[in-house]
């Protein structure tokens, strides 16, 4: 049995509050633009084994990219997976997917 969840990761260049000389504005570089992961993952409720993808975005597409990992990693068992509502995992994009491996 899966537990399953997906994050984001953003490169978001936190700035605060700094001291600098008085007269003088402190120089801080960024880097132009704001920069993202999706990590897909599992956990193994019984073995605590983790899995765990990367993916440029979070959606269905990707998703059902990270199933088929899955499935191949966990070839010739039984896989049952929890999962929460988001709207990615129910997409039509994944109903023949499903289909085919429900057993």
């Amino acid at each position: 049995m899966l537990a399953q969840d997906e994050t984001h990761v953003h490169s978001y260049q936190a700035l605060r509050a700094t001291w600098s000389p008085k007269g003088e504005q402190k120089q801080i570089p960024t880097y132009g633009h704001h920069a993202q992961v999706t990590l897909f993952g599992t956990v193994d409720t019984q073995t605590g084994d983790i899995f765990c993808t990367t993916a440029d975005s979070c959606n269905a597409a990707s998703f059902l990219e990270f199933l088929k990992k899955v499935m191949k990693r966990y070839a010739n068992k039984k896989v049952i997976m929890i999962i929460d509502n988001a709207r990615i995992h129910h997409a039509k994009l994944l109903r023949p997917f499903l289909k085919e491996h429900h057993q």
